[in-house]
């Protein structure tokens, strides 16, 4: 019988290409997710990739009862992968209670039913906020945490810190942090991609609604920041890439790999690319001309971060492998896809 994986905000944009790449590893997945952020029909489109509808469940996770009755239901469940929060950077300084309460009772919640219900493993939707605005570059596993700039980096290392505390007073259990960069791109079929609700937060949405005619112009926020160009740098990695490294982290834990009960993996690129390069990017890989404009800085942002990989390639065996250029392109099959151009 295949083990059976609870992802949680299964509907979403990471966790449903987690989804896919767990199915076609040959997991039973579960999914939970309160669809604020997502939507029903990305279950179905899930299974026209794999040929089978994982199992869903509609509540929140940070609705305590709920998420016993729901372990109560599902007792065959092996593992976690935890992905559901609320993650606009921006909104969250705006909405830090609301942050909080979400991200960490969710958080706690899980950590509960794992104790209670006698499960071992969790792999843990991290962020590299946790690191702050580094001082060095790239950010190695090392790399000191700081203060973090947003209350939505504040959630990520304080659940962090839950984690590595429960793992120490609960030594069957096994969890893994993975600290990722910026998730980017669509899967290859186009069936599946990043469509958030409303205006979108990250910067490949808004590039590609803009391209579609959605969004009058794309927003640039801040050139005076310390760069070769003065827009911000991140590290972009392949979605589909980075839902790989779930599954291979799922694997170190339940073939009993893992050299610690709590452990955290940067995954990246390796490689830094600015706003603006990225734009230019994709102006170039799609021909299509994008209307754009320099606003001021966003709160909660920090100037530039990008990943030193070597850990997470020599221990997970794990490294990202697609190009931006087709990555980015994906990014534009889904949004045609979607927009029905």
């Amino acid at each position: 019988m295949a083990t059976q994986i609870l992802v949680t905000g299964g509907a979403g944009f990471i966790g449903s290409h987690t989804v896919v790449e767990l199915q076609q590893a040959g997991y039973d997945v579960v999914v939970v997710d309160d669809l604020s952020n997502s939507s029903i029909e990305v279950l179905d489109n899930i299974a026209k990739i794999t040929g089978k509808r994982p199992a869903f469940e509609q509540f929140d996770l940070a609705d305590a009862a709920k998420t016993d009755a729901f372990f109560q239901k599902y007792s065959g469940i092996k593992a976690i992968i935890h992905f559901a929060a609320f993650k606009a950077v921006g909104e969250s300084v705006q909405k830090p209670l609301e942050y909080y309460r979400n991200n960490l009772n969710s958080m706690m919640n899980l950590l509960d039913g794992m104790r209670q219900y006698g499960i071992q493993h969790m792999v843990f939707s991290s962020s590299c906020t946790v690191y702050g605005q580094p001082d060095v570059l790239p950010v190695t596993e090392q790399t000191p945490r700081k203060p973090a700039e947003s209350p939505y980096g504040n959630t990520k290392a304080i659940c962090e810190d839950i984690m590595r505390d429960f793992c120490k007073v609960n030594p069957t259990a096994n969890c893994i942090a993975l600290r990722y960069f910026n998730p980017i791109g669509a899967h290859p079929s186009a069936l599946i991609g990043e469509l958030p609700v409303g205006v979108p937060n990250n910067l490949v949405p808004f590039i590609t609604q803009t391209a579609a005619g959605i969004r009058q112009e794309l927003s640039i926020f801040g050139d005076d920041y310390n760069t070769p160009d003065g827009t911000a740098v991140r590290d972009y990695i392949n979605v589909v890439d980075l839902s790989k490294a779930h599954v291979v982290a799922i694997e170190r834990l339940t073939n009993g790999k893992a050299k610690t009960n709590f452990e955290f993996f940067n995954v990246g690129t390796g490689n830094g690319l600015s706003v603006m390069e990225l734009v230019k990017t994709f102006i170039k890989v799609t021909g299509v001309d994008l209307k754009y404009k320099i606003v001021g800085r966003r709160a909660g942002d920090i100037e530039q971060i990008y990943a030193d990989t070597t850990i997470s390639c020599n221990e997970l065996g794990w490294q990202a492998e697609k190009t931006v250029e087709e990555t980015l392109l994906s990014a534009w099959n889904w949004e045609k896809k979607v927009r029905g151009l």
